[in-house]
C-alpha cells in the first residue's frame, strides 16, 4: 500500500458497522483513492467516507474510530490533494454528539440501549485528539485552506477541552 495507509489491512473492517447497517468494507478503497486519486476522485472518497464513518455529518458509527487514525495520517502528508476536506471530516467527527444527546434525552430505562454507540462517539472523538499535533503543524499550512481547515478544527477542539482557557 505505501508509506501511509500501510495498516489499513490489521483492522477487520468487515466486522466494523458502518452507516445503514453495513459493514465498513469500503473504507481501505475510499481510503486509498483519497490517497493516490486525483483531487476530484479524493475529494468524492472523502466524501463517501464521512457518509460511511459520520452520517448525516454528525452520527459517528462503530467504524468511525478505526478510520480516524488513517484520516490524520492522510491530512498530515503534504501531496495529499485533499486534505482540507479530510481536516473537515474530522471536524465533523469530534463535533458531532448525536448518541451522547439522545443517550441524555432517553429515560435511565433505555440508557443501555444507546450504551455501545454513546462509546463509538467517545472513542471517535478521542482519535481526533490524538491528531492534535498533525492539525498545529497544518494551522499554519502554506496552503490556506488547509490552514483555515485546521484552525477550525483546532478551535473545535479547544472549545471542548475545558483545561484550555
Amino acid at each position: 500500500m505505501g508509506t501511509i495507509l500501510r495498516n489499513l489491512q490489521r483492522v477487520q473492517w468487515t466486522h466494523l458497522q458502518a452507516a445503514g447497517e453495513s459493514t465498513a468494507r469500503a473504507v481501505p478503497a475510499l481510503l486509498s483513492k483519497a490517497a493516490w486519486s486525483d483531487r476530484d476522485t479524493a475529494r468524492q472518497a472523502v466524501d463517501e467516507l464521512g457518509d460511511l464513518v459520520c452520517e448525516l455529518g454528525f452520527v459517528v458509527q462503530e467504524a468511525t474510530a478505526p478510520t480516524v487514525p488513517f484520516l490524520i495520517e492522510l491530512a498530515g502528508a503534504p501531496y495529499i490533494s485533499c486534505r482540507t476536506e479530510v481536516l473537515e471530516l474530522l471536524r465533523k467527527i469530534f463535533t458531532g454528539r448525536q448518541w451522547s444527546a439522545a443517550s441524555q434525552a432517553f429515560s435511565s430505562r433505555h440508557d443501555t440501549h444507546l450504551a455501545q454507540q454513546v462509546v463509538w462517539e467517545k472513542s471517535a472523538h478521542e482519535s481526533v485528539l490524538a491528531g492534535r499535533h498533525v492539525f498545529e503543524s497544518l494551522a499554519t499550512s502554506v496552503d490556506p485552506d488547509v490552514a483555515e481547515a485546521a484552525s477550525k478544527l483546532l478551535d473545535a477542539l479547544d472549545a471542548e477541552d475545558p483545561s484550555v482557557a
